[in-house]
């Protein structure tokens, strides 16, 4: 009987440390930040999670225009924040799995809420937003759609939150 107990508790502590890994972020000091910063009111779903079934999720950027302008992840719809409009998503279906993302997660759990509150059933926020995509290598994509190294990163002090070498930051 000890052994299934310790067999059960084995798979648990597995299940709950490959969710963490899923939603956490690289930089142990980022994830404490966004911790910090978000209040978990929508769900979070990890950056590798959604590029590795990046097919069936709908991007909501929820960043301001310049700076979904200087990059976005591919196909994203642009919502913004401070000028947010429903209007402008209505043409996402209400039952699509969708993804909002912001630079961290605050911004985008905030029009999470809304979205939500619309009735869109499906709605997860990419925990640790475009800088933890852009940290993992994934692409992004400038106005034309190229793949751009670009990034534009809210202001200096954000910025450090990108270590990727290979991103240019902006703002």
């Amino acid at each position: 009987m000890l052994n299934y107990k310790i067999i059960i508790l084995l798979f648990t502590l597995t299940l709950v440390t490959n969710y963490l890994d899923a939603q956490g972020v690289l930089n142990s000091k980022f994830d404490q930040r966004i911790k910090n910063l978000i209040n978990f009111d929508i769900p979070v779903i990890g950056v590798d999670s959604v590029y590795s079934n990046i097919e069936k999720f709908v991007f909501v950027d929820t960043r301001e225009r310049d700076e979904y302008e200087v990059s976005h992840i591919p196909n994203a719809h642009y919502s913004g924040y401070d000028d947010f409009d429903l209007s402008n998503l209505m043409h996402i279906d209400k039952d699509s799995e969708i993804v909002v993302y912001c630079s961290i997660g605050y911004r985008s759990e905030k029009i999470g809420k809304k979205l939500k509150k619309a009735g869109y059933k499906n709605v997860y926020n990419l925990y640790g937003s475009i800088f933890e995509w852009v940290n993992r290598g994934y692409p992004i994509v400038d106005t034309s759609n190229q793949r751009t190294r670009r990034l534009h990163t809210y202001n200096k002090i954000w910025s450090k939150w990108v270590d990727n070498p290979d991103i240019l930051k902006i703002w």
